[in-house]
């Protein structure tokens, strides 16, 4: 595991970027041009990206990114 110490203001800006990040693979997963392929790795790094930003949101935050599984 790796630690870091950030400023409010560097915390704050890796809060935007991580949210304009899942709002763009978001976009992403819900577009029919894309195959499934690329839909899955968009996948795998949306999970790691919602990782961080859970580590840094609200739970109320949180909730808007909470993908809904579909079968």
């Amino acid at each position: 595991m790796l630690g870091m110490l950030f400023t409010d203001k560097e915390c704050r800006e890796l809060d935007y970027v991580l949210r304009k990040e899942l709002d763009e693979m978001l976009l992403d997963l819900h577009d029919s041009r894309l195959d499934g392929d690329i839909k899955q790795a968009v996948g795998k790094r949306y999970k790691i990206i919602f990782r961080m930003y859970a580590r840094m949101a609200s739970p109320k935050e949180l909730s808007r990114y909470v993908m809904k599984v579909t079968k």
